[in-house]
């Protein structure tokens, strides 16, 4: 997806962070929605904002150099409260039911990713590309977004780690805490390819047939 930032490609002519939006505005919990996105992705996420006029859109923020960087600038822009919620703009595909499961996981522990258990055999590979070990495929699961966290125990996270991490459920990890997983969907794709897109319209022209039959 060369020349486009990821989340602005158009799904049946919506951005991918579109679709994302309507669905976290329309969810009853979610109080606030607070945006980031790179500096030059700034004025078409003001123009979006426009078109659509998501109330509980209430700021855009310019990310920073790294993935967690933009999720720290995130959660300070964010007023007081419990409970945050940390989505993939690239993930189009969330719905309210995949939200309430995560807020009914997270009220255990204060930590919880979406995640779906691993349908291949995964090994541990050495970097001369040796297998070193393949763990049991039924404790390997593949992890997702939305991740949802007490808010307090996030930003700990975050202002304690300075070193690179993939996700912010490992943060917590690595403070030593636990991490709950809930069951996330198959069907709830990162959008990183042109393919990844076509089949993401394939999924999306699926669902509005089952609906219409329906």
């Amino acid at each position: 997806m060369s020349g486009i930032d990821k989340i602005f490609a158009l799904l049946d002519d919506i951005p991918l962070i579109a679709h994302c939006l309507t669905v976290l505005n329309d969810f009853p919990p979610v109080s606030e929605i607070v945006l980031v996105l790179s500096a030059d992705q700034i004025s078409k996420g003001h123009a979006m904002a426009s078109k659509f006029q998501w109330p509980k859109l209430t700021k855009l923020c310019k990310g920073g150099l790294r993935r967690q960087d933009s999720v720290k600038i995130g959660l300070d822009a964010l007023s007081d409260t419990r409970w945050v919620i940390i989505h993939d703009g690239a993930r189009p595909f969330i719905d309210s039911e995949l939200l309430y499961r995560g807020m009914d996981a997270v009220k255990d522990i204060g930590a919880a990713t979406a995640a779906t258990p691993s349908k291949d055999t995964v090994k541990i590979v050495c970097p001369d590309q040796i297998v070193s070990s393949t763990p049991r495929r039924e404790t390997v699961w593949a992890v997702q977004t939305p991740q949802i966290f007490e808010s307090s125990l996030i930003n700990k996270a975050h202002n304690f780690h300075k070193e690179h991490f993939t996700d912010d459920s490992s943060m917590v990890e690595k403070l030593g805490l636990p991490v709950k997983i809930f069951m996330g969907s198959y069907s709830n794709l990162k959008i990183t390819t042109q393919e990844d897109l076509a089949l993401a319209q394939m999924l999306l022209q699926n669902n509005i047939s089952r609906m219409s039959r329906s």
